[in-house]
């Protein structure tokens, strides 16, 4: 389907490409319509139907102002919630399900970069998919009236590409945000970004400084949660480091490795690939862990900082994984992550290089690291091997042998957890109680005795049983 002024589907249908409307927003789009309003489906689940994807979430544009929207509505018995008036838009609520419904419109200048001065009323729906973000945002269905497609956003889909709607730097000079939304639809949908469009997002990159640094965590999180964050900082170098300026100094910093074939930045690119592939290849439903994802990206943030070069010219990085978790943090933290993900992530930054062999004391000690109030100690340490395993897979091949020794270390984890091996207190077959009941006072002895027992199990001299441990302990 080619651009024009007004394109419409030959055929009207009340299904797009198979995908029906849910009855809650085919009654809010005939009350409208009843009222002598014109109304259309717009924006993702047009394109999610298209796509042979179809989403449940759906969004109405309509030519009434949100008090007209709002009035038919309620006279039809639907609730209304005044979500978003200052922007024309309102909630219509009908059996749970909650359908956006916002008049067209024209947005005024965007002083902070992020949000519209002013919003004004639009004469038609053509001006108000003018003013979207991308072509294949920027189309509307209406069982009746078909496929309306004014900038060839059916044929983008076709080609697998993000394009801006008209001038791509003014769109991204009205909303700097949209800048990661360009990347976050190419990496979830697998797409490219359209040539023009990908040369305004390197060059107004430096606009995203302006925007909320949590909104910028948000997309990030979107584009990491797709598994192809590695292919956006491949392709899409300069927003990416804008979003995290700590990256700017991984980009072209050679590691002066045997070990290594890629720069600090492209290895952290290919381990995100590797670790974001995997989780795919598990699950075609499930998002990859975003504490994996957040760890691939800044397992090696500071190994600039911390590089020194040997007599023989051999390159080294002590200390980086400690200090690439506090800086880990510190972005996190930044860009409001929740403190559990932080968590988790620094926690598997801190011991992603730290040497581990296939041997039961070793693995239990790693696992006691990991182990804390609130942690999946399980789950962590699956984690810790997936990257482990991508950080391999992103170094020279002469590194690959270690995959093998990884996945035997996996599966020996999973024989020690089975077999009821402690790990944390909390796994020990011996608490407080038990110790207060065998005559020992309350109080510091306590906790000391605890961690003694468990040594002890960790390094296989008793083993994880009440009396067994007590007797080690002469109780």
């Amino acid at each position: 389907m080619g651009p024009a002024s007004e394109m419409r589907a030959a055929v009207a249908s009340p299904s797009l490409n198979g995908a029906h409307p849910t009855a809650a927003a085919l009654r809010v789009l005939g009350v409208l319509e009843g009222a002598g309003l014109e109304a259309w489906i717009v924006g993702g689940w047009v394109r999610d139907a298209l796509l042979g994807a179809p989403n449940h979430d759906i969004d109405v544009c309509c030519s009434g102002l949100w008090q007209e929207s709002a009035r038919a509505l309620r006279a039809s018995g639907i609730d209304v919630v005044e979500s978003g008036t200052k922007f024309g838009g309102i909630t219509a609520v009908v059996d749970g399900e909650r359908i956006e419904v916002t008049t067209y419109r024209l947005d005024g200048f965007y002083t902070d970069g992020r949000h519209p001065e002013s919003v004004e009323r639009a004469a038609s729906v053509e001006e108000d998919l003018a003013r979207r973000d991308f072509t294949v945002n920027a189309m509307a269905w209406h069982p009746a009236r078909g496929l309306l497609d004014c900038f060839d956003g059916a044929g983008d889909l076709e080609r697998r590409e993000i394009r801006a709607v008209g001038e791509p730097r003014r769109r991204f000079e009205e909303d700097a945000l949209r800048m990661l939304r360009a990347v976050r639809f190419a990496c979830r949908l697998d797409f490219t970004i359209e040539p023009a469009t990908a040369a305004a997002l390197a060059s107004c990159a430096p606009l995203l400084d302006a925007v909320a640094r949590e909104r910028v965590g948000w997309e990030l999180e979107g584009i990491l949660a797709t598994g192809r964050a590695g292919d956006a900082l491949v392709r899409y170098p300069k927003i990416m480091c804008a979003a995290i300026p700590e990256l700017a100094s991984c980009r072209g910093f050679d590691q002066h490795s045997r070990y290594h074939v890629y720069d600090v930045y492209e290895h952290a690119a290919r381990v995100l690939s590797v670790a974001g592939e995997e989780a795919l290849g598990r699950s075609a439903v499930a998002a990859p862990s975003l504490s994996l994802m957040w760890a691939a990206l800044l397992h090696d943030i500071e190994k600039p900082s911390c590089f020194t070069l040997d007599e023989r010219g051999n390159g080294h990085f002590y200390g980086h994984p400690e200090l690439s978790a506090k800086t880990a943090r510190v972005v996190m933290e930044r860009l409001s992550c929740p403190k559990e993900l932080v968590r988790d992530a620094c926690l598997l930054i801190r011991y992603h290089d730290r040497p581990l062999e296939a041997e039961r004391a070793s693995l239990l000690r790693m696992m006691s690291r990991l182990a804390g109030t609130g942690v999946d100690t399980i789950r962590l340490m699956n984690e810790l091997f997936d990257l482990k395993r991508a950080d391999t897979f992103g170094k020279a091949p002469s590194c690959f042998y270690y995959v093998e020794e990884i996945e035997r270390m996996r599966e020996m984890v999973r024989e020690l957890v089975a077999t009821g091996e402690a790990y944390s207190l909390s796994t020990l077959d011996l608490d407080g109680r038990d110790l207060i009941e065998a005559g020992v006072k309350p109080g510091r002895q306590v906790g000391n005795l605890l961690q003694r027992a468990l040594d002890a199990a960790i390094d296989g001299v008793v083993p994880n049983d009440r009396s067994a441990l007590l007797a080690y302990l002469n109780l």
